[in-house]
Parts: C-alpha cells; structure tokens; sequence
C-alpha cells in the first residue's frame, strides 16, 4: 500500500519544536504537573529555546502554575546577562490591536510595570528593574520597517537588554494558545503569515533580545495536511486506503493538488474564545516578565 507522504511540505509554523532544525538540537525535556517543558540548544550553546506546552490557563490554579513555569524559565534567559537594576530594561509588544489573534504583544504590554521615568528623576525603591516599554504597531499602519523603529527605540533608552512579545503561527490546532515559546534568537516579524519584516536579534540591535512567543492562529492548510497525515497513518496500520486514488499520486502531484484546493493563503483559523484567552495570556507574560525583572513586584489581579 502506498502511503503518502507529507514531510518534504513545509507547515506553516514559528515553533522550532515543529521545524526540521529542531533535530539538531541537544534536548532536554521535564514535565510539572500537566505541563511540560523542553529546552533546546544548539551545540555551541549560541541558539536555546524554550517550548512550554499546557493544557489551560482559564482556570486559575492552571493559571498559576504555568505562571510559575514561565517565570522560572524566563529567569534562565535573563540571569546570565547580569542586569543591575539601573540598567534598561526595553519590553516590545508586537501585533495589531485590533486582530485579536495579533493583539498578544500589544495587549501583553498593557500589563508591564514601567519605572524608567522614575529612574530618570532618581525616585525608586530597591527591588525594581528599570523597564520601559512600546507598541510599534505594524508597518502596514505606521509605514516604518519595524527593527529601524526598534533601533531607534534601543538608543534612545539606553537599553541593556530587549524582550520582545509576538503572536506565533502553529502546525497544529492542539499548539494554539496552549504553548510558549521563549529564545534568545531574536524574532522575524510576520514570518508566521508568510510576511517577513527585518529580523530583530542580537545581530541587528547589539543587545541581547530576548522573544517570547505564543502561537494564536494555524493556516487552512496546515490543518488539511495534519489531517490527512492522521488519517493515513491510522488507515495505514489496519491496511484500509480511504483516500482512493489520491494514494497513487506522486508527492508533487500531490502538493500540486492541495495548493489548487487550497487557494486562500490568508485563511486563518482561531478558536471561537480567543478574546478570553488572549486576556488570560497577556496577563500571565505580562505578570510573569514584571516577577522576573522586578524582584519586589506583586499584583493583586
């Protein structure tokens, strides 16, 4: 029976755990309660990322405990940089507001504490990173490349480290809004909807970045692929062909078939509660980089 086979097509995602490169990379993988989290490097410990996969934060123990994760996690990323409190801190919300998939980074910044202005009149407690942030908005609404905004944006704060918050595209339905994403490898704006900006990373700004990323949507087509994908695999096992002639068809037929069924690149699917969750996910990055940076910072939300 011939199966077919859908690895030479590449998904739609951002997430390095779903990318080939992933395989390259040396893992290491634990679990807390119903999340788990694995940490990636690369050989030369130059590339590490972080993937967090649970299962819900609308409910508020769930909530609490993938908080505590991605505070722990994040903390690896900051500590090595060995950030006085002086020092600037630069929070980037990435996203339009008004596409609530897109509104993470924008609706994240919302909740960060700011203290730059009261470093600046030489007015705060111990315990307090100085931190400020910026929603640069997208380049179809401003007309400016996002990294030349961003590189004005570092000078003119002085920033000693930025952190960076962008909605991700997944591969697969059970990845949106239940995964985090954290690297130090700096981010491509857009790349997930196939809408590349200039890169944002160490490389382009001169200060560590560090980008934090939660996948919101998934593309028509990859969801068809994944489907179809599930589907042989399971058929296959019982010797049962369900997709009838399609079986026969030769891998660049076969791609060929789906990008004519499939036309609509810009078909994208979100669950129905996203609002909801988008909140409940802004809250928790946003609380989660205040506890990290500020060691004295509560909330009473």
């Amino acid at each position: 029976m011939h199966a077919v086979n859908l690895d030479k097509y590449s998904l739609r995602t951002d997430l390095i755990i779903d990318k080939k490169d992933f395989s390259q990379l040396v893992t290491k993988k634990y679990k807390e309660d119903e999340i788990s989290v694995t940490r990636s490097s690369s050989s030369n410990g130059k590339k590490n990322y972080v993937t967090i996969n649970f299962l819900d934060v609308t409910d508020k123990d769930n909530y609490q405990k993938v908080e505590n994760v991605f505070i722990r996690e994040l903390k690896r990323f900051i500590k090595p940089l060995n950030l006085k409190e002086k020092d600037s801190v630069l929070v980037i919300g990435l996203g339009n507001e008004k596409i609530t998939p897109d509104s993470l980074g924008p609706l994240t910044i919302d909740n960060i504490l700011v203290t730059k202005y009261l470093f600046n009149i030489g007015d705060v407690e111990k315990g307090y990173q100085n931190v400020c942030s910026f929603k640069p908005s997208v380049t179809g609404t401003t007309g400016i490349e996002t990294i030349k905004m961003l590189k004005t944006l570092a000078k003119v704060s002085d920033a000693k480290c930025l952190i960076i918050i962008d909605a991700l595209a997944a591969s697969s339905l059970e990845r949106v809004n239940k995964t985090i994403q954290i690297t130090d490898t700096g981010i491509h704006p857009g790349s997930g909807v196939k809408n590349n900006r200039g890169e944002v990373s160490k490389k382009t700004l001169n200060i560590p970045v560090i980008a934090i990323g939660i996948p919101t949507i998934v593309d028509a087509k990859t969801i068809v692929i994944d489907t179809i994908m599930k589907l042989n695999s399971y058929f296959e096992e019982k010797n049962v062909n369900i997709l009838g002639n399609v079986q026969d068809l030769e891998k660049d037929d076969f791609k060929l078939l789906l990008d004519e069924v499939l036309t609509d690149e810009a078909l994208m699917v979100t669950p129905k509660e996203v609002d909801f969750v988008m909140e409940k996910l802004s809250l928790l990055l946003g609380n989660g980089i205040n506890k990290t940076l500020h060691k004295n910072f509560f909330t009473t939300k």
